[in-house]
């Protein structure tokens, strides 16, 4: 019999980071590309998984006095 995978409810936040620990968390993130290996990240108290094969873009927007570049990360569940 399969096991039941648990339900996690909907979630959209930021968290911030220290340049030495966002650098830590990308670097970590491209060894992870480069090896074919699936990457484990905490964030805000939950653990994620992203698989291998997941869709990498960069976003930018700009407006209003301010510019941002987003690294996205996504997939299916």
């Amino acid at each position: 019999m399969a096991a039941k995978r648990k339900k996690r409810s909907k979630r959209d936040l930021e968290k911030g980071y220290t340049p030495k620990q966002m650098a830590a968390k990308l670097r970590r993130f491209a060894d992870s590309l480069e090896t074919g290996k699936q990457f484990r990240i905490q964030i805000a108290g939950e653990r994620v998984l992203v698989p291998t094969g997941a869709l990498c873009n960069i976003e930018h927007e700009r407006g209003d006095g301010e510019e941002e570049i987003e690294f996205q990360i996504k997939w299916s569940l």
